[in-house]
């Protein structure tokens, strides 16, 4: 939205707000994680989150096309860090996106450092920018610039956390999303290994609160569906080294492990390598990898046979959520009324579903 229109653009979120501070704190939608189907593909919306799948119908047709008529936007978009192939896969769709509509995307990447995330949104008020995306690394250490921003007519979109001063919340459920892949990885045990249960791995990443939340869910759905199956080692892994080296390390104590269920496509890539290097060109088939995040080394594990059994989509692929996240900027500077809190559809991709899932990649 063009500077000019910044105040009235204000009003009228302030009007919205009245209806949407009634709804920000409602629960999230529910997500069926006790589903004991690997391969069943998660159909349920709700209203407040449509908004984020009509980035997913472009994407579908494969030109990465969104709506929107607003041009000449400049966007500010801060990550916690490009290491992570699905955020950096996501920002690349963004730009693209931008660039295709007449609009302009600066990406930062503050390397998991709220001080210099904090630095880097200063610098997106101060450059006059129309809207900032921001993933935060502590959502409440920006929560005082992120007011100074809309202060400033700047539109702020929170992605994967929920904030006060923001006007879109893009939220996982991050405890449902840990149950449906625990749950995933329960029905696969009870049918492989039944009574008996089986050894199993968890690698989290409790230094983040809400990925802390995930392997909550993971964990609680083990041992609700699957009390035969042990929790042998819980390691924390946020990239494919940290899941390499755990993994590795782990089975040298546990070479029986069958199961390794993964808070993110980091460590799911890092033990997938770790098993192949274990076994060598044989893959058995009594071993799984139970995660999210469909990233490249995902697809292609599951493409090949190797150890990747169910990846938990969220939203679809990282094409397909950079377009959802672009749609939402878009449709909130064109005026569009929207709940504050736009939460995120769980699909459990399997070799299935996954050519569909991958279409356009």
């Amino acid at each position: 939205m063009k500077r000019k229109a910044a105040a009235c653009f204000m009003a009228l979120t302030m009007i919205l707000g009245l209806t949407a501070c009634g709804s920000g704190n409602a629960a999230p939608p529910a997500q069926n994680a006790d589903s004991p189907a690997a391969d069943s593909v998660q159909e349920e919306t709700t209203e407040a989150g449509a908004a984020a799948e009509n980035g997913a119908e472009a994407a579908a047709e494969g030109t990465g096309t969104v709506r929107g008529t607003d041009t000449g936007l400049k966007i500010g978009l801060a990550v916690q860090t490009l290491s992570n192939q699905v955020w950096a896969q996501q920002a690349e769709r963004i730009q693209a996106d931008a660039k295709e509509g007449g609009n302009e995307v600066t990406v930062v990447d503050c390397n998991g450092n709220a001080n210099t995330q904090i630095n880097q949104l200063e610098n997106f008020i101060s450059s006059g920018v129309d809207a900032i995306i921001v993933n935060p690394v502590d959502p409440e250490a920006i929560e005082e610039v992120c007011k100074e921003a809309r202060s400033a007519g700047i539109m702020v979109m929170s992605w994967d956390e929920e904030m006060t001063n923001s006007d879109i919340n893009w939220l996982i459920d991050n405890y449902d999303l840990g149950c449906e892949i625990g749950s995933q990885a329960a029905a696969w045990i009870n049918e492989k290994f039944g009574d008996s249960g089986c050894e199993v791995v968890v690698l989290g990443y409790p230094q983040t609160p809400i990925l802390k939340q995930r392997e909550d869910g993971i964990l609680d759905k083990l041992a609700e569906l699957a009390p035969a199956a042990t929790v042998v080692a819980n390691q924390p892994a946020i990239d494919t080294t940290e899941g390499l080296n755990a993994m590795e390390t782990i089975l040298q104590s546990h070479p029986d492990v069958k199961v390794v269920c993964c808070i993110g496509g980091g460590g799911a890539a890092g033990s997938n390598e770790a098993l192949k290097g274990f076994y060598g060109s044989e893959y058995p088939d009594d071993i799984g990898i139970f995660s999210t995040d469909l990233t490249d080394e995902t697809i292609a594990s599951m493409q090949n046979n190797e150890f990747n059994k169910v990846c938990v989509a969220i939203t679809g692929n990282s094409y397909v959520c950079g377009d959802a996240a672009y749609q939402l900027v878009i449709d909130k500077e064109s005026g569009k009324e929207m709940e504050q809190n736009v939460y995120r559809t769980l699909i459990p991709v399997t070799t299935d579903n996954l050519a569909e899932m991958t279409e356009g990649l």
